[in-house]
């Protein structure tokens, strides 16, 4: 048995229950992978709200860190003792212990933890596809301006720091003086306060009134609009997650009414639907994380059996960094 975060109905956070599940052994292309360190992410909120409908009942939770304890026929990649993380692979993360597909669950370097492993394997391979696989026309160019919102955030400080490594100016925004100051530190080249100035006329201000090539936006509702009216022509859309909402329906002409701008909405698991494009994608992650060019920001951890209080404090928007749940 292993105690595990499961849902039965999708709701608030009290819906987030500690039950015992069996754990069984792993069958062909599984493993079993025993947590020392378990990841916290919007996509946890999405799947607990309904957002992103799943079958309930629902074993929570889409990133952890821990040692292979079994392996099933067919794995190669992975032998009993090895140091591993993930992210995807269907939920369930929020547990002691899973057996899983083996595809995502990835050889950790230990010269990185488990809790920094747990923590950055979602948002780190969200920011791997982004900067190097979503791009506008014509790609990114050192001294590019480039509009990341949520830059305070677990992905946004990701961003921060490998946007720099990369020659980028990234414009952040984020809420209040602290979190900006934290962007900042991290690498942003300018800072937004969304609560104090407006971010169109702020960007425009910075960018010489061209605007930017490219905004990767994850809260949705509340900056869609005004994202893309910091592009300049032919400017990319990346709208990756909806932590005010979900973007409302709207009329396609506006894209070309703005610059023939383009839109995308990606995920992470598209682009990691193979294990070479998994493998490639953490190994750019765990490079850019060993070098020191990135480091991983854990600034709040919490017992499992307080998930709830987690994803409250997660959506009150009251973290910084990466939150980890530890079994």
């Amino acid at each position: 048995m292993a105690k595990t975060i499961q849902i039965q109905q999708t709701g608030g956070p009290e819906v987030m229950k500690l039950v015992d599940l069996p754990l069984g052994e792993p069958g062909a292309g599984e493993v079993r992978v025993r947590h020392h360190a378990c990841g916290i992410n919007f996509i946890d909120v999405y799947q607990r709200s309904g957002l992103y409908p799943l079958p309930l009942p629902l074993a929570m939770g889409n990133e952890a860190a821990g040692v292979v304890e079994a392996v099933g026929a067919g794995v190669t990649h992975l032998v009993v003792g090895d140091r591993v993380a993930y992210a995807g692979g269907g939920p369930g993360a929020y547990c002691e212990a899973r057996v899983m597909k083996a595809l995502g669950v990835c050889r950790l370097p230990e010269a990185i933890s488990f809790e920094t492993g747990a923590a950055m394997m979602l948002k780190g391979m969200t920011v791997q596809y982004l900067l190097k696989r979503t791009l506008p026309q014509g790609g990114l160019q050192s001294g590019d301006f480039i509009l990341w919102h949520a830059a305070a955030g677990g992905v946004g400080l990701i961003a921060c720091q490998w946007a720099r490594s990369l020659g980028y100016q990234l414009i952040g925004t984020a809420g209040g003086e602290a979190k900006c100051q934290l962007a900042k530190d991290n690498g942003a080249a300018f800072v937004i306060d969304y609560r104090r100035e407006n971010f169109v006329e702020r960007v425009k201000a910075i960018t010489g009134g061209k605007g930017v090539k490219v905004v990767y936006d994850s809260v949705g509702k509340d900056t869609f609009e005004g994202s893309l009216d910091c592009l300049r022509p032919l400017g990319l859309m990346a709208s990756f997650g909806s932590a005010s909402g979900p973007v409302p329906p709207f009329a396609p002409a506006i894209l070309g009414a703005k610059g023939s701008l383009y839109l995308t909405r990606p995920t992470l698991f598209t682009h990691a639907t193979t294990r070479e494009s998994t493998q490639a994608m953490a190994d750019d992650l765990f490079s850019v994380v060993a070098s020191g060019a990135v480091k991983i920001r854990v600034d709040q951890r919490y017992p499992l059996s307080q998930a709830a209080q987690a994803h409250r404090d997660l959506e009150a928007r009251k973290t910084t960094g990466s939150s980890v749940l530890l079994p």
